[in-house]
């Protein structure tokens, strides 16, 4: 039994494509359907380095590795001594300096434009509406720990006060069955009420210790994993929040058009998080791209449905709350909450597809700039798959007691499906679905003519000895 018996089908068949073929020794007829064409096939290669570090200790030369990059088309050479050098797969060039300025005199623009809205944009304190009492004159709002179980009949239950004072408090009826010893509880004091038997009134479970542990837990697991990356992704997060809690919410409320407001604050977030998270590199300027123009489109098809729909964006308390204390335009606040919304999904698959296409180019250096759009468009595609579940499930569970309500009356599906309760669910999951979609052919277009391609490795790299 030769040393080739010994190692097995595996190894022979390895050896057999590393020679350049298509399949399995044993399956010659063997033709892949067009997804899984071996990525030799398009101008990289797809060789074991074990296989070939076997094959040259075995032989004592470079034979066979050269022989597979020439077979290969991969511009390897061997010299007579018999070692080979190719210049196969492994990182990618540097992008040209051409490629550069053109991504950043589109970018410069954007960046220009954001700023110039921020300040335009920026609200003024003497237009803001006045802020709503949440505390009515002499009442304040303490925290009390739970002693024992509520009484159902009377709906009291006794706790302690933070300085010790013991008191009975009116718990609320959705939380007579939920209150136990031990519980924490944020509870008003309104010397009003004292007539009525206490002057305690329970609002809410006091949340501050188990959200701060689950935040804790979130930070950790996402250090631990991404590391360094994921740091940078919490801190660009933390800005993204700043800057819709800073800018747009105030905006909003004095007045400012939602539309503008939603897409300069969409913008300064993507760049927030993008270059936070991703680094300041040629990929993530042209995730950067492709996101931009998923959020115009998703910010113009989003303006196109609420008005074709007659949305009017009353369909929540808080809404109709918003409509009785201030002017804002609910429609318009619907439009910026439908672009904010899909900012997080846009910058998943913007990112991702950007990715594919250094990846793909960095094993296959020699694959035309069409194949390399094909490619990646398949990794895209899968993506568009996952991704559209992703939206239409988080709106699901979001409206789940909507739903809920509707499979209990009577009414027929049509008038169901076109209340406007159910209509703002589905403009919001159609709507961003359609902006993900398109905005992955155009970031997977971009980058793969951005990343560097066989000419430019040429440009960019020195002479060999061998003068090749």
């Amino acid at each position: 039994m030769d040393g080739d018996d010994e190692r097995g089908d595996g190894y022979r068949n390895e050896r057999h494509r590393a020679r350049g073929g298509r399949g399995p020794l044993d399956s010659p007829d063997w033709h892949g359907d067009d997804d899984d064409e071996p990525i030799h096939a398009w101008g990289g290669e797809r060789r074991s380095r074990s296989v070939a570090a076997r094959d040259e200790a075995a032989t004592g030369h470079g034979i066979l590795r050269a022989d597979a990059d020439a077979h290969a088309g991969t511009g390897g050479h061997g010299h007579g001594h018999g070692h080979g050098h190719g210049h196969g797969g492994g990182t990618v060039q540097p992008v040209s300096r051409r490629s550069r300025m053109v991504l950043w005199l589109i970018l410069a623009p954007l960046l220009l434009a954001t700023l110039g809205g921020l300040v335009a944009l920026w609200p003024q304190a003497d237009a803001m509406p006045e802020r709503m009492s949440y505390l009515g004159e002499g009442a304040s709002v303490l925290q009390a720990t739970a002693i024992g179980a509520a009484n159902p009949d009377t709906s009291l239950v006794a706790a302690q006060l933070d300085d010790g004072s013991l008191v009975e408090v009116v718990m609320s009826p959705e939380a007579v069955a939920e209150v136990g010893p031990g519980d924490r509880m944020r509870v008003f004091d309104i010397p009003e009420a004292e007539g009525f038997g206490t002057s305690y009134v329970f609002v809410d479970f006091a949340r501050e210790v188990p959200l701060l542990l689950l935040a804790a837990a979130f930070v950790l697991v996402v250090v631990l994993v991404a590391r360094w990356r994921g740091l940078a992704a919490i801190v660009g997060l933390a800005g993204a929040f700043a800057t819709i809690w800073g800018f747009a919410l105030p905006a909003l409320l004095s007045g400012r058009p939602a539309l503008p407001v939603a897409l300069v604050t969409a913008s300064i977030v993507m760049f927030i998080v993008l270059y936070v998270a991703h680094g300041f590199t040629t990929r993530t300027t042209t995730a950067l791209l492709g996101t931009m123009f998923g959020l115009a489109l998703t910010a113009t098809l989003a303006w196109i449905a609420t008005g074709s729909s007659r949305i009017l964006g009353t369909s929540t308390e808080e809404s109709r709350l918003l409509f009785t204390q201030t002017t804002v335009d609910l429609s318009d606040v619907f439009v910026c909450g439908l672009i904010l919304a899909g900012m997080g999904v846009l910058n998943d698959v913007t990112i991702t597809q950007a990715s594919a296409v250094w990846e793909l180019r960095a094993v296959a250096p020699g694959a035309t700039r069409r194949e390399l759009f094909s490619r990646a468009m398949r990794i895209g595609r899968d993506h568009i798959a996952s991704t559209v579940y992703t939206i239409a499930f988080a709106y699901v569970g979001a409206a789940l007691p909507l739903l809920l309500v509707l499979s209990l009356t009577d009414a027929p599906l049509d008038l169901q499906l076109t209340t406007g309760e159910v209509v703002e669910e589905i403009v919001r999951t159609l709507v961003g679905s359609i902006g993900l979609v398109l905005a992955i052919p155009a970031t997977t277009a971009i980058a793969a003519l951005v990343v560097p391609g066989a000419a430019d490795d040429a440009a960019v790299r020195p002479a060999s000895s061998g003068g090749r």
